[in-house]
């Protein structure tokens, strides 16, 4: 979607970020890090508290690994590539943890 203005991009204060691997805009936080042990569409995917910079998608039900759960695309700001995305809502007790936060997937982000 083409908006008319300015694109605001917020800039992490710290030495630890993770960039979005495409426009090298700043996506979070290392010590935003939750787990590493998680599987994106292409590959190795890190689940985060937060991230900056991004836009979503429409929420969709998605049958994952862990079952079924609500989730929205997440995309870059500024180049808007598909990065991961948002877990909206886990339907297991034992997947709640996940809810409002981020995966990323490692092939679409850079330290």
């Amino acid at each position: 979607v083409l908006k008319m203005g300015r694109l605001f991009k917020q800039y992490l204060d710290t030495n630890r970020i993770y960039v979005c691997s495409t426009c090298d805009t700043h996506l979070t936080d290392r010590d935003e890090l939750v787990s590493k042990a998680f599987q994106g569409r292409g590959g190795p995917a890190f689940l985060f508290n937060t991230a900056v910079n991004v836009c979503l998608g429409p929420a969709e039900n998605r049958v994952l690994i862990t079952g079924l759960h609500t989730v929205a695309d997440v995309y870059c700001k500024c180049c808007q590539s598909l990065i991961g995305w948002r877990y909206e809502r886990a339907y297991e007790e034992s997947e709640k943890y996940k809810e409002n936060r981020f995966i990323l997937e490692k092939c679409k982000i850079s330290k």
